[in-house]
């Protein structure tokens, strides 16, 4: 389903997997030019038409694979109470604003401006680029540099806007995940895959606060950092390429791009206030949605299981090797609510409704929006 979209956006996966890590610079006439931690890709017009139908026909596959669990999505959500159906699309909806308001106000804090829509439309559009090429929410970073570079913006600040704004949101969990983790110790019903879970997370979260402070503190000791990194993944791939993957200039290079505006943030913490309220208000609706799925279904809950349950479907969202989760949290997430005292069969339907609402709903807004943008770029 996330490949057909993706052609259907008019992207090809393989160019926004190349994108993951770091700087979309499209400024080349013939060809578009892409730098993953100092690696650059061209990309020919008939390479790109290749893909194009390359990821049409999987896309196709995928779907049809798939139809089974958007029909049966479909039919459970017919079955709940319509108006808190449509009330929890609502603040899904508002969860799109939500997150718009997030980078903009981050963008604001680094000096630069934009409108709330356009923030929206990319932030939904970077929702849609994570889903197709999982990187632990780093590969939407590609269309707020493709953005920048468009507007004759320095790629860094770009760069270092999206990766505050995702070691928020990761922060937010983090809280979130640390009352869940103690509602299921209490009930005790902690097991070791939720805390080796929990470990991972806590880990991912805190490489990247610490290419952060390295960043905030010096351009050199990021750069040595991003080319330990680079040096890493080339001895790791060299077996197969037998050629260097990841440029370590291009590393200290990039590091140089993001120091100035990483710099710049010890001197602004109290501006970091508010995108960090609006990263805990985005996880508050998300939690939301699951409120209202219970609600349309008539399943009573406690805020303990609407905490414990969203904060154990979201962990495994992060670090599911799959896209946002796909088959690990409808597996994971009635396993959960059941060990809450839920119902298996209404936790089952629970999941299907939430997945449904925040998983594919989100993944078709987030083609659109990538689509408009492309528009616009046109």
């Amino acid at each position: 389903m996330s490949s057909c979209l993706a052609a259907g956006a008019g992207i090809d996966r393989k160019q926004i997997e190349t994108h993951t890590s770091e700087v979309f610079e499209p400024r080349q006439a013939e060809t578009s030019e892409v730098f993953f931690m100092g690696v650059s890709v061209y990309n020919p017009p008939n390479m790109r038409k290749f893909l194009f139908i390359l990821a049409l026909f999987l896309g196709a596959a995928f779907v049809y694979s798939s139809f089974g669990e958007i029909e049966t999505i479909i039919q459970t959500l017919q079955r709940g109470n319509v108006w808190f159906v449509l009330l929890a699309v609502l603040i899904q909806c508002a969860w799109f604003v939500v997150s718009g308001m997030t980078y903009l106000s981050l963008y604001r804090l680094l000096g630069t401006d934009g409108s709330l829509y356009e923030f929206a439309l990319m932030s939904t559009a970077a929702n849609f680029v994570n889903t197709i090429a999982p990187s632990a929410g780093m590969g939407g970073m590609a269309v707020f540099i493709s953005n920048a570079s468009r507007n004759d913006q320095t790629p860094g600040k770009a760069t270092v806007a999206s990766m505050v704004v995702l070691f928020l949101d990761y922060v937010a969990f983090l809280i979130v995940l640390t009352m869940g983790l103690i509602v299921l110790f209490r009930r005790n019903d902690l097991d070791p895959s939720e805390i080796a879970a929990s470990a991972i997370m806590f880990a991912i979260a805190a490489a990247l606060g610490i290419l952060l402070y390295l960043g905030s503190r010096s351009a050199r000791a990021l750069g040595g950092a991003l080319a330990w990194m680079a040096r890493l993944v080339n001895r790791i791939v060299h077996p197969f390429l037998h050629r260097p993957y990841l440029s370590e200039a291009r590393a200290h290079q990039f590091a140089s791009e993001m120091a100035a505006d990483l710099q710049s943030l010890p001197g602004r913490m109290h501006g970091l206030l508010q995108p960090m309220m609006l990263a805990l208000l985005n996880k508050s609706l998300l939690m939301g949605v699951l409120i209202a799925a219970f609600l349309a279904f008539q399943v009573p809950f406690s805020a303990g299981t609407i905490i414990g349950g969203f904060a154990i479907s979201y962990l495994f969202l992060i670090v599911s090797p799959t896209p946002s989760g796909i088959g690990i949290v409808e597996g994971v997430m009635p396993l959960a609510l059941s060990s809450l005292r839920v119902p298996w069969s209404q936790a089952v339907v629970i999941t299907l409704a939430y997945r449904g609402i925040t998983f594919w709903f989100p993944l078709a807004v987030g083609a659109m929006a990538l689509r408009i943008l492309n528009r616009q770029k046109t």
